[in-house]
């Protein structure tokens, strides 16, 4: 999948989810601000109330949505067959896609009203959501071959060789602006510690743009074409990255073992109280429509 195919993946994902969302808050807006003691009484009670058609069906797509997120990514990601399925970052952001909408649906099959042990599953669900965004920062920070296997300091360290050889003998890079380069990327001291590594994440988001930028008036005074130089701009932002990425690996590595830690129980709450809630309306007659 090339960049552009890429953007246009995860731009029809977004459009797709921020759709939903309108459509669903169009249609039942009036519905869902209506106080709780009078909803029985709204012409869409019968048909967006939990148990309603449209209510119920939101449980149920939600439901199925996030069962299938889960389950294809672990397939993805666990059995042999598949690992050379597509590359597993597409697979992760199709994952993170399905488990996004399926709680959106959720939160409108409860109506916005939830109490009891729903409330603990809806809360673990939200729990799961948001460290899931987390933990897909995380995973962007630990460095991986294209087949999604983390590559150490001497893989990292490697490719950094081969992008000096490419500014170098490909684009003809003089030596100096090189060398002021690779001074930038080790100005910063390596870190293990987590919190120092999420600021110098924070911080080189906005000193790296100010280098580039220097680096740009710097590479005018020799005979780039537009194309080239556009090449040799992404080669530099991609050292930047390739060395942060080394800088701060090993507190990264830890804190996506940290995160697992938290994630997996809320999931696994989330599943269990899912369980026993469709287990009571099936033997209470909530079938929807079939």
């Amino acid at each position: 999948m090339n960049k552009t195919f890429h953007r246009i993946y995860i731009g029809s994902l977004i459009l797709i989810f921020l759709s939903v969302l309108c459509a669903s808050l169009y249609y039942g807006m009036d519905y869902y601000l209506t106080p709780h003691v009078e909803r029985f009484y709204h012409p869409m009670h019968k048909l967006l109330k939990p148990s309603g058609l449209i209510g119920h069906g939101y449980g149920i797509a939600g439901s199925l949505l996030v069962i299938i997120g889960v389950v294809v990514y672990i397939i993805r990601k666990r059995v042999k067959r598949f690992m050379r399925l597509g590359l597993l970052k597409h697979w992760l952001e199709f994952h993170i896609f399905l488990c996004s909408l399926g709680p959106l649906l959720i939160l409108f099959h409860t109506a916005f009203k939830f109490g009891g042990i729903i409330s603990i599953g809806f809360w673990s669900m939200m729990a799961v959501v948001i460290s899931g965004i987390v933990g897909r920062f995380i995973y962007l920070q630990i460095p991986r071959s294209i087949q999604g296997k983390e590559l150490s300091i001497d893989d990292l360290e490697k490719l950094d060789d081969e992008i000096n050889n490419k500014l170098r003998k490909v684009y003809g890079v003089d030596e100096k602006i090189i060398a002021t380069i690779h001074g930038y990327s080790y100005s910063q001291k390596s870190s293990n510690s987590i919190s120092r590594s999420v600021l110098i994440i924070l911080n080189s988001f906005f000193t790296n743009l100010k280098f580039i930028s220097r680096i740009k008036r710097s590479l005018k005074h020799y005979n780039i074409s537009k194309t080239a130089m556009k090449d040799v701009i992404s080669a530099i932002r991609t050292k930047l990255v390739l060395q942060r990425r080394i800088k701060i690996l090993m507190s990264m590595q830890r804190l996506f073992k940290y995160w697992h830690v938290a994630h997996l129980p809320f999931a696994v709450i989330m599943f269990l109280i899912l369980l026993v809630h469709v287990s009571v309306a099936v033997a209470f007659g909530y079938i929807w429509m079939f």
